[in-house]
């Protein structure tokens, strides 16, 4: 054997391995861009979560935001609303789970829907849960509390779903306060 065919090997081995190796960096180049156009754009990033200013609300009165690309209604319920809510708590309800992001696996009592401990702030998204329509607020419907004019389906002053197609209680999405006149969504 000739000190030529020992090189000869190596030239191989090498020319192997310099292919296979900008093999991948080619492929690497043509894959990142479509893997990467699956990440959140930023402005999907920045309405992740919000602040909502809740200290113009008077009580009786909802706001509605838009949060995630859906509606979003923070009633601050009466007094009267509150106790209406709590004395159907006993009621046979079609969706018996309160649908509550912070509360999972719940029960659709009145206090697990709401977010503060007397029950007055309600959060909600805002789309009926059979087609996705947005009910009518402000005591509409049989149960005073909203009603989709699309199929009729009729929530109580808790979101609950009372009447109609609607398979589920209008959903509570993640939210807190972070002080008197500031809810935190997401």
């Amino acid at each position: 054997m000739s000190h030529a065919e020992d090189h000869a090997g190596t030239r191989r081995d090498f020319l192997y391995y310099a292919t296979a190796g900008t093999g991948a960096v080619v492929t690497g180049t043509a894959v990142w861009p479509l893997v990467n156009q699956m990440n959140a754009s930023a402005d999907v990033k920045a309405l992740s979560s919000i602040y909502v200013d809740i200290s113009g609300v008077e009580t009786g009165t909802q706001l509605t935001v838009k949060w995630r690309g859906k509606p979003v209604f923070i009633r601050r319920r009466s007094q009267e609303e509150i106790d209406a809510a709590r004395a159907d708590d006993s009621a046979a309800l079609i969706d018996p789970l309160a649908q509550n992001a912070n509360k999972p696996d719940a029960d659709a009592s009145d206090a697990n829907r709401t977010l503060d401990e007397a029950g007055e702030w309600l959060v909600m998204i805002g789309v009926c849960t059979h087609l996705g329509c947005v009910p009518i607020g402000n005591g509409a419907g049989e149960f005073g509390g909203w009603f989709c004019p699309c199929h009729g389906s009729h929530y109580d002053t808790a979101g609950r779903i009372r009447k109609g197609p609607a398979p589920r209680n209008l959903d509570i999405p993640v939210a807190q306060f972070t002080d008197e006149t500031t809810i935190l969504l997401g």
